[in-house]
């Protein structure tokens, strides 16, 4: 009787971990991590203070876009999506990239490092070329606003989510709060996160929109070098 009873909780372990992986199988995309096959990008800028200050309390080594140059805004990526969940290292190997690439991606991402792994991780999964997924990069960026308030400010910000999305609302035509999100780094602003069609126009995202940050309020470390840092 009681090898009855236990053949038949094996049994039923076995249907439940059936039933949970078909789960997940449906919940991701059937195109998964097929280059050039996804649904819209999501271009992720980060506040450099944010970063520099979490990289200075956690005594990380420096960070090159923590010298003296002023950053505010910078590119961390643009990444494709779909309008759940997003493909990755999409080749593997991924096509090598050349270095006048990386030297020319520097004035917005400022770290060779950051756009190798960007490449790798992301832009394989564009089905582009390196040469027109960082065209691709520099056009999103140039697409994309900053509201004046946040170009360079020389003291610390308190902010909400809800306000600074306002903000890039306003500073872009065409940009909607449904297609913008901001992240958190603990209690300082970490990205805004601005949705991208393929034709790099402004689009919805619900589900980026979904993951933004909850807080109430959140700290806007200043520009090292206050009105030097003029990126817009």
């Amino acid at each position: 009787m009681v090898r009855s009873v236990g053949r038949v909780a094996l049994a039923a372990v076995a249907l439940w971990l059936t039933v949970a992986t078909a789960g997940i199988a449906v919940a991701q995309d059937r195109r998964q991590n097929q280059p050039g096959q996804f649904d819209f990008y999501v271009l992720s800028l980060s506040w450099s203070p944010s970063f520099c200050e979490a990289a200075g309390e956690r005594g990380t080594p420096p960070q090159q876009q923590c010298g003296a140059r002023p950053y505010s805004f910078v590119v961390h990526g643009l990444w494709p999506q779909y309008e759940r969940g997003f493909p990755e290292f999409c080749q593997q190997p991924a096509p090598r990239l050349d270095r006048n690439i990386v030297s020319s991606m520097l004035d917005l991402m400022p770290a060779p490092r950051l756009i190798f792994n960007e490449w790798d991780r992301h832009g394989t999964c564009s089905g582009l070329s390196p040469n027109a997924y960082f065209e691709n990069v520099r056009k999103a960026r140039a697409a994309v606003k900053i509201p004046d308030a946040y170009i360079a400010p020389s003291a610390p910000l308190t902010v909400s989510p809800d306000e600074v999305e306002e903000a890039f609302v306003q500073a872009n035509p065409g940009l909607s709060r449904d297609g913008i999100a901001v992240t958190c780094r603990s209690r300082r602003l970490g990205e805004v996160r601005i949705c991208l069609g393929k034709d790099l126009r402004f689009r919805a995202c619900p589900d980026i929109d979904a993951r933004a940050c909850r807080r109430d309020e959140l700290v806007m470390p200043p520009v090292r070098g206050g009105s030097a840092a003029l990126v817009r």
